[in-house]
């Protein structure tokens, strides 16, 4: 009964895990390109009580095993697409299909969003294309946006090819925005910030070619969070519900070694 006890707590510390990861797609329904986080799990060892034996004179064809409970294994991302929100703002950009944008972080580390709603930093008389957060975002040449003083009506096609009107109403192109994908995206370590960050897992960067680019910037328009809330909530009774009946069998299980032990006597 002992072991008992221990395989319940398992089941309840996993779905501990579980809800923390439901609570957290919850809390970003409204955090442009987040990505819902699965929570995995794996059983765990089995004890075998009584071993196959295929002897004629012995036939025991299966085993007798008793295993002890689960553990966390992993947590995945879902990386389809989210709903593209349409904002008015000529900095808005959603990427419609697969990739990230590059931006580079001051201590000159590179790291990858999905989030573009990008912002100018205004140095003088230019200004770069920069995250909510400041961070400089690349072109495809690896570097900054720069939009200078007097340019107006900034647009961007499905490319990501950037181009404004100068002083003169002539219209100058400001470089390619860089989107990048990976051999495996569900490797890329979260940082916060809707930032990602490359890993051995990930695989390295590789650039989206403008003439073999399957998806499309859309400007103006921001993409959503993939969180369905509906289904978060439906496995969130189900975390709950497995939690209480790990709890209760822990409780029966308590009560079986009080009887246990009132036999003694």
């Amino acid at each position: 009964m002992l072991r008992s006890l221990h395989t319940a707590a398992t089941g309840m510390k996993s779905q501990q895990l579980n809800i923390d990861t439901i609570s957290n797609n919850l809390a970003n329904v409204n955090t442009n390109g987040y990505k819902t986080q699965r929570a995995e799990f794996k059983d765990l060892l089995y004890v075998a009580i009584k071993k196959t034996n295929l002897r004629d004179d012995q036939g025991a064809p299966v085993n007798l095993e008793v295993g002890h409970g689960v553990m966390p294994s992993a947590t995945t991302r879902d990386f389809r697409k989210g709903s593209l929100m349409e904002t008015q703002n000529d900095l808005d950009f959603a990427i419609d299909g697969e990739g990230f944008f590059s931006v580079l972080l001051p201590n000159d580390q590179v790291r990858y969003t999905r989030d573009g709603s990008f912002k100018l930093s205004v140095d003088g008389d230019e200004a770069m294309l920069v995250t909510s957060d400041g961070y400089m975002v690349f072109n495809e040449d690896d570097d900054a946006i720069i939009i200078e003083n007097g340019m107006k009506d900034i647009n961007v096609d499905q490319l990501g090819y950037i181009t404004a009107k100068d002083v003169d109403g002539e219209i100058v192109e400001l470089g390619r925005l860089k989107l990048v994908n990976f051999l495996n995206p569900a490797g890329l370590l979260s940082e916060g910030q809707n930032l990602y960050s490359e890993t051995a897992a990930s695989g390295e960067e590789y650039l989206l070619e403008a003439d073999e680019m399957e998806s499309k910037v859309i400007q103006r328009y921001l993409e959503a969070s993939n969180v369905q809330v509906v289904e978060e909530m439906v496995k969130m009774i189900t975390a709950q519900r497995a939690y209480e009946i790990n709890s209760k069998a822990i409780q029966v299980s308590d009560e079986m070694l009080q009887m246990a032990n009132s036999l003694k006597r």
